[in-house]
Formats: structure tokens, C-alpha cells, sequence
């Protein structure tokens, strides 16, 4: 329990997916506009990186590992992360079809979203069983929703400040992004 315990403190706030290990940066800097989308997008990648983490565990240690395929993890887990996001795309065209709109092109982005197949790969390189590794993933989009929804609402708040011009639109974002990860740094010694 205590070990499970310190990979969910560590994959959310230690080694923060978007802050400290810099992936997953373009849905973090394109949908992070305001919190409502942020908030979205962020329960749309827990509920892809949680689930693409178990399922990918499931068939790495089932069929890969005992057929001595393991050399095609990387394809295998893209296709599974691309099935997954499928899913999770029809689900929100037909549930709630204002979020699938504010999400746009990015929704179907998390597919190629580096932090979900980083995460797929991490548990393998970190050799987690099962349930340490869609633990790690359920933590690391955790991570990443707590990361989004901060830069969201910084952003909306900075929209109303008198900026220099220098400044003003991608610049601020990069330079409130990099202010971010060093904030981030101070949960390093949590562990």
C-alpha cells in the first residue's frame, strides 16, 4: 500500500508528466485557454491514460512477454491508445456535445498526445505489475488534469493584465509554463 501510495504522490506531483518530464505539451499550452475546456480535456486523458494503462499492461504481460513480441510494444500500445481515444471521442459527440466542440481538434490529438504512450512505456521500463502501472497512469493524467486546470486559470486571469507587447499571447503562456515547473520542482522533496 505504502509503495502504491508513493507512485501516485510521485507520478502527479513529482515527476508531474507536463512540468518535469515535458510531455504532453500540446494540449497543455493549446486547450489550457479556459477552465471549463481544461477541465475537459483533462478528465478525457485520465479516463485515456488510466485505461490505456491497464489495457496495455494486460497485453504486454498476456500476449507480448509470452510470445516474445515485445519489440512491438510501441506499435501495439499506439493502436490501443488510438482505440481508446476513438471511444472517447464518440462517447463525447453523443453525451455532451458542447465539450466535444470546445475540445475540437485537440480531442482526437490525444492520440498522439507523447504523455499517454510515455506513460504505456514507463510502466514497462519501471517493470510495474498491473496495478502499479494503471495506478501510475491514473496519476500521471491526475498530473496533467491539475497541471491544465492551474495554466487555464492563470491564463484567464493574465487575459485582463496590461502586458508589454513583447509579451502579450504565446510568450506570457511559455514564460507562466516555465514559472510553473519551477513551483513543481518544490514537491521534489515530498519523496
Amino acid at each position: 500500500m505504502k509503495e502504491l501510495l508513493i507512485i501516485l504522490i510521485s507520478s502527479a506531483l513529482v515527476n508531474n508528466v507536463v512540468l518535469s518530464q515535458f510531455l504532453g505539451l500540446c494540449p497543455f499550452l493549446g486547450v489550457s485557454k479556459k477552465i471549463e475546456t481544461a477541465a475537459g480535456m483533462g478528465g478525457a486523458v485520465v479516463f485515456v491514460i488510466t485505461l490505456s494503462s491497464f489495457v496495455t499492461g494486460l497485453i504486454y504481460k498476456f500476449i507480448l512477454i509470452p510470445t516474445n513480441l515485445e519489440y512491438l510494444q510501441t506499435i501495439v500500445f499506439i493502436l490501443i491508445i488510438a482505440a481508446l481515444v476513438q471511444f472517447v471521442e464518440m462517447f463525447l459527440k453523443k453525451a455532451m456535445p458542447s465539450l466535444y466542440q470546445a475540445l475540437g481538434v485537440y480531442l482526437p490529438l490525444i492520440t498522439t498526445n507523447c504523455a499517454v504512450l510515455g506513460v504505456a512505456l514507463i510502466n514497462v521500463q519501471k517493470d510495474y505489475n498491473i496495478l502499479q502501472g494503471t495506478i501510475n497512469g491514473f496519476a500521471t493524467a491526475v498530473g496533467f488534469t491539475i497541471s491544465i486546470v492551474l495554466m487555464a486559470g492563470i491564463r484567464e486571469k493574465i487575459e485582463y493584465n496590461d502586458i508589454p507587447k513583447a509579451f502579450q499571447g504565446f510568450p506570457s503562456v511559455l514564460l507562466t509554463a516555465g514559472l510553473m515547473a519551477i513551483a513543481f520542482f518544490g514537491f521534489s522533496g515530498l519523496i
